[in-house]
């Protein structure tokens, strides 16, 4: 009796939320990045349309939080299109054991995104059915309603998107090492100045590493002080001219922001 005890607990820990079976290695990038460590963001889902031969595509990323909710960012809907989720992916190329696409049930946009000056940029799915958990697929936690991240706190922005400016888009999940820039800081006028608003956090801005095209809607992954990730962003622009541009960090929709928002679209609906 013991012994099914301890298991209990061990796998309702693994796949708890923001609690990764398979721990990263936290050193890689997205911008000139490497693979990461497969089901080591296990929330990571894949955002994919079909067009008009049929055949589907991924155009933005996103972060499974419920057995049957995901939060991707608005810009990354389009009326008219069909989406699907795939959960549990790694190489979008390949056909994985534990990765499965669901359609959406419903999607929920923020009722004041503003693509002009990209307010509100938050959207939520709900999946037409539950994920069923394991080490490939587990949701990720949210932080405290409020929460502000610390200037430098180390936190990773996940994603297929393009390896370098133009560049081709990742097979591979990738990830990037994206420390925050304070909002003092990033709203200076030789970074975001006034385009950057307290809705939002702003992680990266070295030229070096960032997110790029694809990337939008994925993840700023940070962990808690009890070793669980949350999401603390939705990625939502960049800097037109490069991928990496200096002092132009990519620009996240503050989840923190919207927790009432996301409690009340959920028991909602």
């Amino acid at each position: 009796m013991f012994k099914l005890v301890v298991l209990a607990v061990c796998l309702g820990y693994a796949y708890s939320c923001g609690v990764p079976a398979v721990q990263p290695i936290l050193s890689s990038r997205v911008v000139n990045g490497v693979d990461v460590l497969q089901s080591s963001w296990p929330w990571q889902i894949s955002l994919q349309y079909q067009g008009s031969s049929g055949a589907w595509g991924h155009t933005c990323g996103g972060t499974l939080i419920a057995d049957n909710w995901v939060v991707t960012a608005a810009h990354c809907i389009s009326s008219g299109r069909v989406y699907r989720v795939f959960v549990g992916k790694h190489n979008l190329k390949e056909e994985e054991e534990g990765s499965v696409a669901i359609a959406p049930e419903k999607i929920i946009v923020h009722e004041n995104w503003n693509s002009f000056f990209i307010l509100n940029d938050i959207a939520l799915i709900k999946l037409s059915v539950p994920v069923q958990r394991s080490h490939s697929v587990q949701p990720a936690c949210l932080p405290a309603n409020g929460a502000i991240l610390a200037h430098d706190s180390p936190c990773y922005v996940t994603g297929w998107g393009r390896l370098y400016t133009n560049g081709p888009i990742a097979d591979v999940l990738q990830q990037a090492l994206l420390p925050v820039v304070s909002h003092e800081v990033c709203s200076k006028n030789d970074w975001w100045g006034f385009q950057v608003r307290t809705t939002m956090v702003c992680a990266g801005g070295d030229g070096i590493v960032s997110g790029c095209n694809g990337d939008s809607g994925g993840p700023l992954n940070c962990q808690a002080a009890n070793g669980a990730w949350e999401v603390h962003g939705v990625v939502s622009f960049g800097s037109g001219i490069s991928c990496n541009y200096e002092k132009k960090p990519t620009v996240f929709t503050r989840v923190s922001a919207y927790i009432d928002w996301i409690n009340q679209k959920i028991a909602s609906n």
